[in-house]
């Protein structure tokens, strides 16, 4: 979906799709290069990732596997419940190799610093984070990814993978939504 489709829900338009290829492609060559040699599994975290972690994987001139998570702190509501929940297990044993956690977004850090230590206690040789957004200034726990698009204001933001009440996710640029849509 083009973001013109849905303008008036818009603020603006924080990256195009091909600022979101191009800087997919630069973090895919550092990745490329950092895992040279090495037994290399990417995870997505389901639903958001699923972007994110096509074009990233697909911009990597090597072999990967590719596995899915998905976990949830949030119930039916807006706000984390402080519970996380495993709602699909990964596939792939990763004791003793090298576990890259693609997410689209770090915005509290709360679920995605559970997710890495629930990884880390499985044996793998190293857990490492590739975001495409962070939120610097909504951290709450300390969670620290080897690979970051761009940092963002702590604005809603949509598009490519992240949503409002499950829309918006196939808007092809990221864009601020507009505080008349969620208020």
């Amino acid at each position: 979906m083009e973001s013109s489709h849905v303008e008036n829900d818009l603020v603006n338009i924080l990256f195009t799709e091909e600022q979101i290829q191009a800087r997919l492609a630069e973090m895919a060559e550092q990745i490329t290069a950092d895992y040279e040699g090495r037994d290399l599994v990417v995870v997505g975290v389901l639903r958001g990732a699923v972007m994110v972690m096509a074009d990233l994987s697909r911009a990597m001139p090597r072999h990967i596997e590719m596995d899915w998570m998905a976990i949830s702190s949030y119930g039916s509501g807006t706000k984390s419940s402080g519970v996380v929940r495993i709602l699909k297990d990964l596939d792939s044993d990763i004791s003793g190799r090298d576990v890259l956690i693609v997410d689209e977004i770090i915005d509290t850090g709360l679920t995605l610093s559970w997710l890495v230590n629930s990884l880390r206690n499985r044996g793998p040789r190293s857990v490492e984070i590739a975001t495409l957004l962070r939120k610097p200034e909504a951290l709450a726990m300390p969670v620290e990814p080897k690979y970051v698009g761009w940092d963002i204001p702590n604005e809603f933001v949509v598009g490519y993978g992240l949503d409002y009440n499950e829309k918006y996710r196939n808007m092809r640029d990221i864009g601020t939504l507009a505080p008349h849509v969620y208020s």
